[in-house]
Order: structure tokens, then sequence, then C-alpha cells
């Protein structure tokens, strides 16, 4: 199970890695395009598109590499079964908030897709098209809370280096 999940992780991060050369094509191709007095519509749309793909589909990815910035002005001070506690309940908390999140996008997706809602831009793309990569990035995310709360709950979960590592 680990090594699935770990590649669900890694495979949304190389989706956002081919996000990003995607907001580096498009904008090189405003670029070009506007230097040869040739403009190609939409990749102002595009570019930004894909830089939200990047963002959400890296979510899960940075979590699990402890990337995210953690405030632990109050849990650093915290020791043994009070740290344990918690770190559950912020982990709980995590889960139900990214649950929602994960639920509420896939929701606005299929909404989009039933009112056939398009961009207002000049590419008049069906917004649903983009908002997939939404979706998938809330739903591993939540996928990866859910994998950090079962770690924390069995004491296997390993924080960054400046963090105890639980083994109790």
């Amino acid at each position: 199970m680990r090594k699935l999940l770990d590649g669900l992780y890694d495979g949304a991060a190389w989706l956002a890695a081919l996000c990003m050369i995607g907001v580096l094509a498009m904008v090189l191709l405003s670029i070009v395009s506007r230097l040869v007095g040739w403009h190609v519509p939409g990749t102002d749309a595009y570019a930004g598109y894909a830089m939200a793909g990047a963002g959400f589909l890296a979510l899960a990815h940075t979590l699990k590499r402890n990337e995210h910035i953690r405030v632990t002005l109050v849990i650093g001070r915290l020791t043994g079964s009070a740290r344990k506690g918690m770190e559950m309940w912020a982990l709980s908390v995590a889960v139900l908030l990214s649950g929602l999140f994960a639920y509420y996008a896939a929701r606005l997706a299929w909404q989009s897709h039933a009112f056939h809602d398009i961009s207002t831009g000049n590419d008049a793309t069906p917004l649903w098209v983009p908002q997939l990569a939404m979706v998938a990035g809330t739903w591993v995310l939540f996928i990866a809370f859910v994998d950090e709360w079962v770690l924390e709950w069995r004491g296997q979960r390993r924080l960054n280096d400046s963090q105890e590592t639980h083994h109790e």
C-alpha cells in the first residue's frame, strides 16, 4: 500500500512539473508570437490554467515531503501524549477540511460541465477541463492527509529533522 500511495504522490508531482513546463511553453509562445507579429489567442489563459494545475497537483507531494510551512509555536512545546493528541487533532481538522475542499472542487467541475460554463477569455475553454487538475490535486491531498493521520495514529509518522519523530 505504501508503494501505491507514494506512487500516487509522485505521479501528481510529475503532472505538476508538466504543468510548469506548460506555463513556460505558453509564456514563450506568447513572447515569440509578439516578436514575429503573429498573435496566438489564449496563451495567457492557458498559462493560468497550467499554473493553477501545478499548484494543486503539487500539494500532496509537498505535504508528504514535509515542505509545507508549519507553525509549531504551541505544538513544539508539547511532548508525549499531549503532543500526539494535538497532532491527531490538527490532522483530523486537516482531513476534514481537505475532504470538503476535494468534494467542493469536484462539485464545481461537475457544475461547470453541466452548465456548459466556458472561459470569458478569447480561448472559450470549457472550464471543467482545467478544473480537473484542481479536482485531482485536492483529492490526492485528501488522501495524503488521511495517510498522515493513519501514520500518526500508528506512531509511524516522520516529521522534519528539526522536529521529533514519533515511535510511541
